[in-house]
C-alpha cells in the first residue's frame, strides 16, 4: 500500500544575518517562541534549525573577533576587565 504524501515541510532559513547583533536579537526571539510551547511541531523544528544556524553564526563571529584581538595584542590574551 503506498504511503500518503506528507505535506511539504518549510525549509529553515539560511539567510545570513546583517550583523552579530541582528543574529543575537533573532535568536532571542526564537528562544522566546520555543519556550512559549505554542508552536506546531513542524514550525518548532524549523525554528529550532534556524536557531542552531544563528548560534553557529554568532559563535563564528565571536571566534573571528577573538582571533583579531589576539593579533592586535601580539598573540597574548589579556584578562578582560569589565569595570
Amino acid at each position: 500500500m503506498p504511503r500518503a504524501a506528507s505535506p511539504a515541510q518549510p525549509a529553515p532559513s539560511t539567510d545570513q544575518p546583517a550583523s552579530y547583533e541582528a543574529a543575537l536579537e533573532e535568536l532571542e526571539q526564537l528562544v522566546a517562541q520555543l519556550d512559549a510551547g505554542q508552536l506546531p511541531l513542524d514550525q518548532l523544528l524549523v525554528r529550532y534549525q534556524r536557531g542552531a544556524f544563528l548560534l553557529a553564526f554568532c559563535r563564528e563571529r565571536l571566534t573571528a573577533v577573538e582571533n583579531q584581538i589576539q593579533v592586535l595584542e601580539g598573540q597574548q590574551t589579556k584578562p578582560w576587565d569589565a569595570a
